[in-house]
């Protein structure tokens, strides 16, 4: 059991998600975990307390003032006890008092009292995670290394359908076992590129693609789960830098050559992740071009092949490319596979507008020599940290035979 040993506090705000509560308990007894129920007043409109404590076994916290902990400071206590702090499902109202330091109720004073790692779980209505204020409020956390789990994709209890569900009990667990697994790549270096590239035209202008960069930061922050030193070498993205990892920053794809380059000099593992363009404007122009009644023809050249490069070099790093399809899937990422010389690929089916560029969710068809695995449709964060556990098996069975 992998979470044994392990000191769980589940706090549950008041959204529709808690009802999923007693579930997310057993799987994370079921994992090995200590759970320890923090319930706010509002959750218990959704959620009876008496539920929580037959699944968990210990009584449910839901007072900031508790008469019967020692001394009245159960707060304390409960924070000292604590190895994970869960909170699912995270309100935009709670994630909102822990950006800004609020301390009213039981929970929100454990999330200052504790120093244990904070996980949030966030489900609301699909326009409340798009808000402005939400997403302001999203950054602070993960500056201050709170990790967000989700959320999923799909048809709301209100009816709407987008961003916002709360992760399934099974795959929040998963999340937490992983991160709780031996650090397996310790002491290895780790080059993975994100994002778009952009080539200019003239000084108002480029050609770009639509990659978010969302499954490169990913996968960042489950190699540094997982022990590595990593660079993350990022094209523009509307992300913030992963706490704790080296990231450049570049624009176009010979920039990002450059910086791969100089960065795979003594690096263990490499992961193509980056949308990088294939071609250029072979001259840009110094000032912008202006619309005129004749046609414009631009003239391209190729940029050069970053996978290609890196997996050709003298002493290469084991190399993981990614290929975004929009048909013949396996045919392709094969043909890639072998070509540019690759231990991994990782394919995507980007024709599908439910998962891939600028989505929360991905599936990855991944192949290596002599074998494949399919990763089905799951949150990114997920996704990228299986990708990892397989890459790591990959890696560490090539470096041993």
């Amino acid at each position: 059991m992998q979470l044994e040993n392990t000191n769980i506090i589940l706090g549950i705000t008041g959204g529709i998600a808690a009802y999923k509560t007693p579930d997310l308990v057993r799987k994370l007894v079921a994992a090995g975990a200590s759970v320890r129920v923090v319930m706010t007043a509002s959750a218990k409109e959704f959620v009876s307390p008496l539920a929580l404590q037959a699944v968990s076994g210990h009584p449910v916290s839901d007072d900031l003032l508790d008469k019967d902990a020692e001394a009245a400071m159960g707060h304390i206590e409960l924070a000292r006890w604590a190895d994970k702090l869960l909170i699912a499902p995270t309100t935009a109202n709670f994630m909102a008092k822990v950006a800004y330091g609020l301390a009213d109720d039981l929970l929100s004073t454990l999330c200052l009292a504790t120093s244990a790692p904070i996980i949030m779980a966030p489900a609301m209505n699909q326009q409340m995670w798009k808000a402005k204020a939400t997403q302001h409020n999203l950054s602070v956390l993960l500056e201050r290394n709170i990790r967000c789990l989700g959320p999923a994709q799909g048809e709301q209890a209100c009816g709407d359908v987008g961003m916002g569900r709360m992760l399934e009990p099974q795959e929040i667990a998963d999340l937490l076992v992983q991160a709780t697994c031996e650090k397996m790549l310790v002491g290895k270096r780790i080059t993975i590129t994100a994002g778009p590239t952009r080539e200019e035209i003239d000084p108002v202008r480029y050609l770009s693609n639509h990659s978010s960069g969302k499954m490169g930061y990913a996968l960042a922050i489950a190699a540094q789960e997982l022990g590595a030193m990593v660079t993350l070498v990022s094209g523009p993205v509307n992300l913030p830098a992963p706490a704790k990892i080296k990231t450049i920053t570049v624009g176009s794809a010979q920039q990002m050559h450059d910086a791969v380059m100089q960065s795979t000099q003594n690096c263990d593992i490499f992961i193509g992740c980056a949308a990088v363009a294939d071609y250029r404007v072979q001259h840009k122009t110094l000032q912008k071009i202006k619309k005129s009644d004749s046609e414009l023809t631009l003239t391209f050249v190729k940029n050069p092949d970053i996978l290609s490069d890196v997996a050709h070099l003298a002493n290469p790093p084991f190399t993981l490319g990614f290929a975004a399809e929009t048909q013949n899937l396996k045919e392709y990422a094969l043909g890639k596979l072998q070509r540019k010389k690759l231990n991994m690929i990782a394919a995507n089916d980007v024709s599908d507008n439910t998962i891939g560029f600028n989505s929360e969710q991905n599936a990855l068809s991944v192949f290596w020599n002599n074998g494949e695995t399919k990763l089905e449709t799951a949150d990114k964060q997920l996704l990228a940290r299986q990708l990892m556990q397989l890459v790591t098996q990959r890696f560490l069975k090539d470096t041993n035979d």
